[in-house]
């Protein structure tokens, strides 16, 4: 794991953390491990695995998923028309 996913990690981690202060940081990790259905099963967890549910936990299903939001467009036209380079920003 480069650094700049560890520093990913561990400051995601730490905001949910803080969240559950009782918790062990392995109950932790089991949790989200079954919150991504496989529960007792950390393996399952890799940094990319793990970064996405950190930060989708606690969000709307429906809500875009980060990295993507930003080149999301409402409206389809749209986001052909700037895939095209016909509009701009």
């Amino acid at each position: 794991m480069k650094c700049k996913r560890l520093n990913e990690v561990l400051e995601l981690l730490g905001e949910h953390w803080r969240k559950e202060p009782d918790l062990h940081l392995l109950d932790l990790l089991y949790k989200i491990a079954e919150e991504v259905g496989e529960k007792d099963n950390l393996d399952a967890l890799r940094d990319e695995v793990l970064i996405y549910q950190l930060k989708m936990r606690g969000k709307d299903k429906s809500e875009a998923i980060p990295g993507i939001k930003k080149d999301y467009e409402e409206d389809f036209k749209t986001a052909l028309l700037k895939a095209r380079g016909i509009l701009k920003d």
